[in-house]
């Protein structure tokens, strides 16, 4: 009876085991499997020149993706529609060596965006998107050749003091092209053509500098006005005050005189 039992069981036995090995490896695959599906549509990891690559090329994203592994080396972002690059996109890619953003439609890159990339980037693709004013401090301690070409540039001080903070990508100067200015002479030509002969923010130091000048000679005229009418009010009420002693009987102009005299004394 016995031995009856320990056969029915060890099939029994068997089958469990055999259940929970099958458990435990459809975990295991499924926590391999997990990364790659996070990762949004069109976008995937590849090892390029022995340098981890991560492409979400014409993807179409709108934003910067999440979940992108961090030890990627190159990233391209290119030919989407992303709009905007906020602060800390890439700050968890402390590794990454090249980024491409070009043909979006970037109009706005916030301060402190490309922070963490500061030490390690070495290249940064902007060319062909939408960019027309970014403050230099977007920028702040990037070492990366950067390319700037192909975007609506407004040509004035900001763009001026921007190309001087960052260091361009070889043969990419010529393609960042006055799409505007502040000075209608200078659209349609390349800015390091114009700034090589126009000082943009020493024309904005120069207007501003005449603006104050202005405005302190308004508020200078405004009160000579006042101290000159104030004077000749009073000189005209003095005036009719006298008339009106000299048409008083001697007593009472003699003690409205005295009265006078106190009182401006």
């Amino acid at each position: 009876m016995t031995a009856g039992r320990q056969v029915l069981l060890c099939p029994i036995t068997m089958g469990l085991l055999l259940q929970s090995v099958f458990l435990l490896l459809l975990l295991l695959l499924g926590s391999c499997l997990h990364p790659a599906a996070a990762f949004p549509k069109g976008c995937y990891p590849s090892e390029e020149e022995g340098l981890k690559t991560f492409r979400c090329s014409n993807a179409q994203l709108t934003e910067v993706p999440r979940d992108i592994p961090n030890d990627t080396n190159k990233l391209y972002l290119d030919s989407n529609q992303i709009p905007f690059l906020p602060r800390d996109a890439f700050r968890d890619l402390p590794l990454l060596l090249e980024l491409d953003l070009s043909h979006n439609a970037i109009a706005r890159i916030e301060s402190g965006a490309f922070q963490g990339l500061a030490e390690h980037l070495h290249y940064l693709d902007l060319s062909s998107n939408r960019l027309v004013s970014v403050s230099k401090d977007a920028f702040s301690n990037l070492k990366a050749k950067v390319n700037l070409s192909n975007n609506p540039w407004l040509c004035d001080c900001r763009l001026q003091e921007l190309i001087r903070a960052v260091q361009l990508a070889a043969d990419s100067s010529g393609g960042i092209v006055c799409d505007s200015s502040t000075q209608e002479e200078h659209v349609g030509k390349a800015l390091l053509q114009v700034i090589a002969n126009t000082d943009f923010c020493n024309v904005y130091k120069k207007t501003t500098d005449i603006a104050m000048l202005v405005t302190m000679f308004g508020w200078f005229a405004m009160v000579i006005s006042y101290l000159v009418y104030y004077v000749r009010q009073n000189q005209e009420d003095a005036r009719r005050h006298l008339e009106y002693l000299k048409s008083l009987p001697s007593k009472q102009r003699r003690s409205e005189e005295s009265s006078t005299i106190s009182t401006v004394v």
